[in-house]
């Protein structure tokens, strides 16, 4: 199996890069959050998953190792491929995603294309025990659990209520908790207003 590939980037679009490793040249499927963190780069490395088929060998990269543990994850559910999985990590951030699966948001994840409230429900319901254990290395800090968990559910809801984008409000408040882990719901909102 490949583990990463590192390289020369020959080209990139939004959902494919293309590698040169030595005059050899991969084609590897990405997410937007990938495509976001090595655009603009000369040389990337990516961290691969090879999904062998019998009409095709496919490589999905990742930006880090988290993104590509999350990605096995979501294929681990019955019902989403490849390309589902790197849909939903390209309509929601690595930490976005354990948030949404940790605090079971069916609704935020039924807004991702393609999936539907059976899907949602069951990739909340399969993958809620197993984010919660591998939750601390993708999430950097913010814990869903006790205090700080409270203010980031309370924030984002009252931001929602007042018409922004769930996903936008949480990458918002989750910014502004690790700046600042004690700040009282309150002041995240405000700060919050400020970024959105």
């Amino acid at each position: 199996m490949i583990e990463y590939v590192r390289g020369e980037l020959a080209e990139l679009t939004p959902a494919v890069a293309v590698v040169d490793c030595n005059g050899v040249g991969y084609a590897v499927n990405i997410s937007l959050n990938t495509y976001s963190a090595i655009q603009g780069k000369s040389v990337c490395k990516l961290y691969i998953h090879e999904a062998i088929r019998e009409d095709a060998h496919v490589l999905y990269g990742f930006v880090d190792k988290q993104e590509r543990e999350l990605f096995l994850l979501l294929i681990s559910v019955s019902g989403i491929g490849g390309n589902t999985a790197r849909t939903i990590l390209s309509a929601l951030s690595p930490t976005e995603l354990c948030h949404v699966i940790s605090a079971g948001n069916v609704t935020l994840l039924k807004a991702v294309k393609g999936i539907g409230q059976k899907t949602a429900e069951r990739v909340i319901v399969e993958l809620k025990d197993k984010i919660r254990i591998g939750a601390s290395s993708i999430d950097s800090g913010i814990s869903t659990s006790g205090g700080n968990g409270a203010v980031l559910e309370e924030a984002v809801a009252a931001l929602t209520m007042l018409g922004f984008a769930p996903a936008l409000s949480q990458k918002a408040v989750i910014a502004i908790l690790k700046e600042d882990p004690q700040a009282p719901v309150e002041s995240v909102i405000k700060q919050a207003f400020k970024r959105l």
